[in-house]
């Protein structure tokens, strides 16, 4: 099943692609933006990747709960990261800034990211089927949700060089993607975008890193044995924290293994 939601996820978008390549100047203006190299990019590959892997979804041959948490989980997260990335400042960074800013009355668009972010990825983790019952179920729906958000969050938290953020997905569904439709359907629309964000000429903002990131996070609740998934939402929650403190990028460079795996397929610096 995984293999046919990651097949028709990459031919929708590659067809999606072309057809926002297409698009009058003035739709395109929007989602223009300025890279790491100070180069002009397009933010429409994110819309484009999640819409990608939303169909992969719909398309994939699999328990209908979790199809379905999938779904919500990467449009709502994607829905929330697209206004962020339309209408966001830089005012407020990370959780702290954005907590503050609402401690201070001021609802902030990163804020708003947050909150639906994390009521998409409970919303999904009550979808998701359930051997327990009571308040175990209850603990269940809430470590899953946190699964669900972090991982998106976490996701866009790596989206600052070209390719980082798709490899990072790709490599968290490819062992799932045989099983999981979910999974493939990611794989399919990471594929897909890889060429244009490695090139860079796009990248996948808030809207695309959200919303891969949360079908990500439902993969691996849906999919993940309680112990090793208990590992993997501790290492999502340290990671999250970690980078109020840490810049990745200076990490990553730092490390010679980290470092290759960012440069592969990216431009020579």
């Amino acid at each position: 099943m995984g293999i046919l939601s990651a097949a028709v996820a990459a031919a929708a978008t590659a067809g999606l692609e072309r057809a926002a390549e297409k698009l009058p100047k003035e739709n395109r203006e929007p989602f223009e933006r300025t890279n790491h190299r100070g180069e002009p990019v397009t933010l429409l590959e994110g819309p484009v990747a999640v819409l990608g892997a939303l169909v992969g979804v719909a398309a994939s041959r699999g328990n209908g709960k979790v199809k379905a948490a999938a779904l919500v989980a990467g449009a709502v997260s994607g829905a929330v990261g697209a206004y962020d990335d339309l209408r966001g400042t830089t005012q407020a960074k990370g959780f702290r800034g954005h907590l503050s800013a609402l401690k201070r009355g001021e609802v902030t668009s990163g804020a708003v990211k947050i909150l639906g972010v994390g009521a998409a990825g409970l919303a999904a983790a009550a979808l998701l089927p359930r051997k327990s019952r009571g308040v175990k179920a209850v603990a269940g729906v809430v470590a899953d949700g946190a699964l669900i958000a972090g991982t998106a969050n976490l996701t866009n938290l790596l989206d600052l060089r070209p390719g980082r953020a798709l490899k990072a997905v790709a490599a968290l569904n490819a062992p799932l993607a045989a099983v999981n439709g979910p999974a493939g359907a990611v794989v399919g629309a990471a594929a897909a975008s890889a060429p244009s964000d490695l090139g860079e000429r796009s990248m996948l903002g808030d809207c695309g890193a959200n919303g891969l990131g949360a079908i990500t996070g439902t993969a691996l609740a849906a999919s993940l044995p309680r112990p090793l998934k208990t590992l993997v939402l501790a290492a999502v929650v340290g990671l999250n924290l970690a980078s109020e403190k840490v810049s990745f990028t200076k990490v990553i460079a730092d490390t010679p293994i980290l470092d290759k795996i960012d440069q592969w397929g990216r431009r020579p610096r």
